[in-house]
């Protein structure tokens, strides 16, 4: 298949896409359990080696067993080398626990710079790895996000901040 009949393909699938999630202005507002998963990731976020970027990450995974598995940015010069906090904390928590599922994820970030006063979504790559979670464990990731300040989204599934995986496959 060539690139045009490819994009008359595309064209052709052309759908409408519902992205749900809940907005919260303020941690409070959020149940105990998300508020204390959006501190581990603030935490982490503390942690970050972000030497290049100045922009620091954290993730913070809730695992069925209830533990909380927490990742932030690692940079390196030879970029990109380095890894994203959602693949830390993703890849940390399947490997320390790996017959458990991954509930949930908050990332939220700060910049030595600037003021994150945004949700922080995951990059792509990320969004793949957090919705293969999801796939393999057969049952939605929630994902907070939180910029240092600001409102806070709740997605109730990674396939809202991916909606068109594995729609073109197989």
């Amino acid at each position: 298949m060539n690139f045009k009949s490819l994009q008359k393909n595309l064209v052709t699938m052309q759908q409408n896409i519902t992205i749900s999630y809940d907005v919260f202005d303020r941690l409070e507002d959020l149940s105990s359990n998300d508020q204390k998963l959006l501190k581990a990731a603030t935490e982490a976020a503390k942690g970050a080696y972000a030497l290049y970027s100045k922009f620091h990450v954290g993730a913070a995974v809730l695992v069925e067993n209830g533990d909380i598995i927490v990742g932030n940015n690692q940079e390196n010069l030879a970029y990109p080398s380095g890894l994203c906090a959602e693949r830390v904390a993703a890849f940390s928590a399947s490997a320390l626990h790996p017959n458990q599922k991954l509930m949930a994820i908050a990332i939220t970030a700060f910049s030595e710079d600037f003021v994150t006063d945004k949700p922080i979504p995951p990059c792509g790559a990320c969004r793949q790895v957090l919705i293969e979670y999801e796939i393999r464990d057969n049952q939605p990731m929630r994902c907070i996000l939180r910029g240092s300040t600001g409102q806070i989204f709740v997605f109730h599934n990674m396939h809202d901040l991916l909606p068109l995986q594995g729609k073109f496959l197989g």
